[in-house]
This record gives C-alpha cells, structure tokens and sequence, in this order.
C-alpha cells in the first residue's frame, strides 16, 4: 500500500467527522463535568453549614456521571485497568441512590 492509498482511506473513514469539533467538544464536556463537580462540592459544603443537611440526590447524579463515563471509555477501549474506577463508581452511585431514597423517606 502506497502513501496515496494510505491517505485516501484515512480520509474515507473520517469522512463527515471533523476531528477539531471532535476535540472540542470532549474538552468542553470535560470542562463542563469539571464545573459540576466543583458546583456540588460547593453546594454540599454550604448546605452541611447552613442546613446540616446534604442532598444525597446531587451526589448521585455526580457520581452517576463518573460512572457512564468509565462505563463508556470501558465499552469502547476494553481495557481491564479501566474496570476498576467503573466498579468504584458504580458502587458509589449506588449508595448515594440508597442514602438519597432514604433521605427522601424521612430515614435520614
């Protein structure tokens, strides 16, 4: 295969993506978790001073989005080192949907 071959079919397996919206798009998805994530810290430390409550429901929608992102990244790469943090998070979401659901039933 020559370096013309080669590029053609790059070219024709790219065709209708462009990679620097691609990228662009994953920074700010990045970016935008990133917020979230310092938005929640925030509010859980203001509402355990203020309230003496945290919303548990918050937590779960963060730890939720950590978990679809290393379920996603694990479904694509397929990398076992990449099964770890996905159990983690997981197991996080989980318990903060429990602790929230308990919240919401006057448990807690």
């Amino acid at each position: 295969m020559n370096k013309d071959e080669i590029l053609l079919k790059a070219q024709e397996e790219n065709k209708g993506k462009d990679l620097a919206d691609k990228s662009a798009r994953n920074d700010g998805s990045w970016i935008a978790y990133s917020v979230g994530v310092i938005l929640i810290i925030l509010v859980d430390t203001i509402n355990g001073f203020v309230l003496h409550n945290v919303n548990r429901g918050a937590d779960f929608a963060l730890f939720s989005m950590a978990f679809v992102i290393f379920l996603v990244k694990y479904i694509k790469l397929r990398k076992k080192h990449e099964l770890i943090p996905l159990i983690i998070w997981g197991v996080l979401s989980i318990s903060m949907l429990v602790l929230w659901i308990l919240q919401l039933c006057g448990v807690l």
